[in-house]
């Protein structure tokens, strides 16, 4: 073979080489985490009072950066809740509100991120996303802030909230005793969940 052409692909085969290291360092770099048991609480209003459903049953999963004890950056980060999980204090509102939802079709309600962005805020990190939120069967563009915190033991404890209307993404208000107690159409979702490698 000729001695110029065995050099070339020497040196092919090294640059090849030293992407694919740069590519796994890369990979390994990033960690998965996983919240298991996120905590969401929905506030809206009526013609009557304030109300609230609650459920502890929302997965989280992130995947991002932690170089001693500091987050360095996120790259995704999707989170769902079974809708049917939520529950307030009055069964009226409740039956409502997955029918409202219609959760006989589509049980979940899920946010996936596109983009993220962290930034440090004091001891604490602020997690900017830019993704879609389905609820039913609309999906909408929603941006996210949250506020996330490193603990002593590496978990890291992310907290934060949204506030939209639930007609943008097809929800019709719900109501109770035969429609003489309407719901608002704006409601806020707050969320704080504990993510473990």
């Amino acid at each position: 073979m000729n001695t110029s052409r065995l050099k070339t692909k020497i040196s092919l085969l090294g640059a090849l080489l030293f992407v694919g290291l740069l590519s796994i360092t890369t990979t390994f770099g990033q960690t998965r985490y996983t919240g298991n048991s996120g905590n969401v609480t929905i506030d809206g209003t009526s013609t009557l009072h304030e109300w609230n459903m609650k459920s502890s049953n929302g997965q989280t999963h992130v995947t991002m950066t932690l170089k001693d004890g500091q987050i360095a950056d996120i790259s995704a980060l999707s989170f769902t809740i079974d809708a049917t999980s939520l529950k307030s204090n009055k069964s009226g509102l409740d039956k409502n509100a997955y029918k409202a939802l219609n959760t006989s079709a589509n049980k979940n309600i899920t946010y996936k991120a596109t983009s993220g962005t962290v930034s440090k805020s004091g001891s604490n990190y602020i997690i900017k996303t830019n993704g879609t939120l389905t609820i039913g069967s609309t999906s909408k563009p929603l941006a996210l802030s949250s506020t996330a915190t490193v603990n002593s033991d590496n978990t890291v404890s992310v907290k934060g909230s949204a506030t939209f209307k639930m007609s943008n993404y097809g929800v019709t208000p719900p109501t109770v005793m035969m429609g003489t107690i309407k719901t608002g159409d704006e409601i806020t979702i707050t969320y704080d969940t504990k993510l473990k490698n």
